[in-house]
């Protein structure tokens, strides 16, 4: 294909424009039926930030005009806080917070620049037919482009986002690129805050082209931080009621038959919590029978105060026999038996059985995790379960004993051990921690290979999107040792990805020689 070597520029009166050589006719067509600017290497310019795509002269630092001024404005965040007055340190925030505005801008820019450079002309469509080949997909609203679908984690990874959020962050860059210029436009100027513009790319996002122009034409203004965050929210919430009333009262119906009563993701102090969702009558009525129980409680001696007792409540609620029987009791004292029934409150409250881990170590205090619930004290553990439950002790799963088989097929015993160490989904910044992941053989398995394939250390659960993406996309990964995972994206960068977590290793012209050398080792051992 030709190639183009002219600059182009977007209006003056924007200040924001692209400078760009060696494009791809096919990039360049596809990006301006897009109403983005095509490129391939590039020079961006936002009012007075220049931007190479790749390092030239703002890595040797001999031309102080080129770079971000989020990094010309790297010696000014290193200095000695404790040499500045008050009236200096107040002036340096201000200086911090439009540095931070000017690279959460340039993400943004990042995000559709690299959503362009994946356009579906670099796919193949007889390929992406195939069963979990890489497809393409509309990341943004109406009106945006589709991308191909892998582009977003690549991105998400170097900048330590999972999966979800590297979708989120293209979603949002495209729709304010597209669908909300105005917005977009106080964006590059640095007037308001990427938070604020994404919260209305996100609930834009439903619209019609047309919908969405109307609430960046009344939101552009406001979105600067003159009004507080939640007074934001409800103006952007009626703007897009008001853009489509139809729709949004279709909404509230849909709503309004959206039912649902699930545990809470929080765990702070071993507490959970349970949220219901149900029509205004069933939560009265549901909230009428706790009170009630926990009443009945009080009367027979209960002395909790009343919050455990109406949790106390919830749980007899959830054994009918127990609940029954506590009734019956009631009823007999109330109507005139002088005596309080003398109730066996382990036959009245129901049993659940909770898988809990224990962890001893050099500490004279070790740490527990319970299966659903996370981490908590062995001081927890103690006083909540200690004096109510029973406990059956089973004797910690020899991990490294697990024999190997060489089918395909994956024993329980495997995935037993795997959980155990490895419980989070093993992609660059995955966070599922679900055991219904897949589990992946990190050297794919060959039918008549060599025996053993099938082990703890060649084992790691993903989700099934990542799991798709190191089949079929063009990462690598290495398993060293059992339970540590070596990570290549197609463009060189290397993570590590252990039960602490995900980790980045320097790229290669800024790593030291001994990160050099650690990855040539650790994808040598798994060789």
């Amino acid at each position: 294909m030709g190639r183009s070597s002219s600059t182009k520029r977007s209006s003056s009166a924007n200040r924001n424009f692209i400078e760009h050589s060696e494009t791809s006719a096919g990039v360049a067509t596809y990006a301006v039926r897009c109403g983005l600017a095509p490129t391939r290497r590039c020079v961006i310019v936002g009012g007075s930030n220049r931007v190479e795509s790749r390092r030239t002269k703002a890595a040797s630092g001999t031309d102080p005009t080129v770079g971000p001024s989020c990094l010309s404005g790297v010696m000014h965040l290193t200095t000695a806080l404790e040499e500045l007055t008050e009236a200096e340190l107040l002036d340096h925030a201000d200086e911090v917070a439009r540095t931070q505005r000017e690279c959460e801008a340039q993400v943004l820019r990042i995000a559709g620049q690299v959503a362009i450079l994946n356009n579906p002309d670099t796919l193949d469509p007889e390929v992406s037919a195939l069963p979990g080949r890489e497809r393409v997909r509309r990341f943004g609203g109406v009106g945006t482009p589709d991308v191909s679908e892998f582009a977003a984690v690549t991105l998400g990874a170097r900048l330590g986002l999972s999966s979800g959020s590297a979708h989120s962050l293209m979603a949002d860059a495209l729709d304010l690129m597209i669908r909300l210029p105005q917005l977009w436009r106080r964006v590059e100027a640095l007037e308001v805050k990427a938070s604020y513009a994404r919260f209305v790319a996100r609930r834009t996002r439903d619209l019609t082209a047309e919908q969405a122009s109307y609430v960046d034409e009344r939101a552009a203004e406001p979105a600067d931080g003159r009004i507080p965050w939640s007074r934001f929210e409800d103006l952007v919430t009626g703007l897009v009621v008001a853009s489509d009333p139809e729709a949004a009262a279709q909404k509230e119906r849909d709503n309004a038959e959206r039912q649902v009563a699930n545990p809470t993701r929080s765990t702070d102090d071993g507490m959970r919590g349970f949220f219901i969702r149900a029509p205004f009558p069933v939560i009265a009525l549901f909230d009428a029978r706790v009170q009630w129980f926990a009443d009945i409680l009080a009367s027979l001696g209960d002395t909790d105060d009343r919050d455990r007792r109406r949790v106390k409540a919830i749980v007899i609620l959830a054994n009918p026999h127990a609940a029954v029987a506590l009734i019956e009791a009631f009823v007999q004292w109330r109507d005139g038996d002088p005596e309080k029934p003398d109730l066996d409150w382990a036959t009245v409250m129901p049993s659940v059985t909770l898988h809990v881990h224990t962890y001893a170590g050099a500490e004279p205090t070790g740490t527990a995790r319970a299966e659903g619930h996370g981490p908590v004290t062995e001081e927890w553990v103690r006083t909540h379960l200690g004096p109510h439950a029973r406990f059956t002790i089973r004797p910690a799963l020899d991990i490294e004993g697990q024999a190997p088989v060489d089918a395909y097929e994956i024993p329980d015993r495997h995935r037993q051990a795997l959980h155990l160490m490895t419980p989070a989904d093993t992609f660059p910044w995955g966070v599922s921690t679900s055991r219904d992941q897949q589990i992946d053989h990190t050297e794919p398995y060959r039918s008549g290979g060599p025996p053993g394939q099938s082990r703890v250390g060649n084992y790691g659960p993903m989700t099934t999107f990542h799991h798709r993406i190191k089949t079929h996309g063009a990462w690598e990964v290495r398993q060293p040792f059992p339970g540590i995972y070596v990570w290549r994206d197609p463009h060189g960068a290397t993570y590590v990805v252990d039960h602490t977590g995900t980790r980045r290793l320097a790229d290669v012209g800024w790593r030291s020689p001994a990160e050099a050398r650690l990855e040539q080792v650790l994808f040598s051992l798994a060789a």
